[in-house]
């Protein structure tokens, strides 16, 4: 089992599935985290209102999922679309994750525990 702080995850526009080997402090086996789930924007009154809205929930979706990444030292992100290209690029905007190692695929849509194993998979865990 290696020492290194890691974390894989399946995020689609609406949820993010975050696993990961390690707490505040410590490297273990690897755990599930509670999902993390998008705020989606209905009813504005313009399409720019829309626009700013969906912006503004991304940010902070991403902002929830970073925090559960702290520590990482290596990523691995997988889902469908392009949402994780999107998140790859905010991870690497923002200073604490600018050197982190991330490596990007795509998969449909999977259980938590899907996720889990597929993590591990890649890591050999």
């Amino acid at each position: 089992m290696s020492d290194k702080k890691l974390a894989g995850l399946w995020i689609d526009t609406e949820k993010a599935v975050v696993v990961k080997n390690h707490d505040a402090q410590n490297a273990f086996k690897f755990f599930l985290c509670s999902p993390v789930k998008a705020e989606i924007q209905h009813g504005n009154s313009s399409e720019n209102a829309a626009n700013n809205a969906e912006r503004t929930n991304r940010v902070k979706f991403f902002k929830e999922v970073e925090h559960l990444l702290t520590n990482s030292q290596e990523v691995y992100i997988t889902g469908p679309g392009t949402i994780q290209e999107e998140l790859k690029k905010y991870l690497h905007d923002t200073a604490q994750f600018k050197n982190l190692t991330i490596t990007l695929d795509t998969a449909q849509k999977m259980s938590d525990e899907q996720v889990l194993e597929t993590v591990k998979d890649y890591f050999n865990a």
